[in-house]
């Protein structure tokens, strides 16, 4: 697919790029050469490959769900300016 100026000029309107005019047909060159290779992707043929999540056999290594940090929910409660109910009051903002 080949793209022209005023393509270009639409998309990075839309885009809020700007574009100078001694660039457009640079621009109009590569995104041509994008859409052309999504062609050539369509082109192949899928039938039968399941879709994967990651292109590489991957998988995660998990950590043992365990607390590893001390509890100082009633150290810091006691010395904010204003908490009560494990909540931390503030004052209201919004009207």
């Amino acid at each position: 697919m080949s793209l022209g100026k005023t393509e270009v000029e639409y998309i990075s309107r839309l885009a809020q790029i700007e574009v100078r005019e001694d660039d457009v047909d640079g621009v109009a060159a590569k995104l041509s050469n994008i859409l052309d290779l999504f062609t050539q992707m369509e082109a192949a043929d899928t039938q039968g490959i399941e879709p994967m999540a990651h292109p590489l056999d991957a998988v995660q290594r998990f950590r043992a769900d365990v607390v590893t940090e001390v509890d100082q929910h009633e150290k810091l409660q006691a010395i904010a300016p204003s908490a009560a109910q494990a909540h931390y009051l503030v004052p209201q903002v919004i009207e």
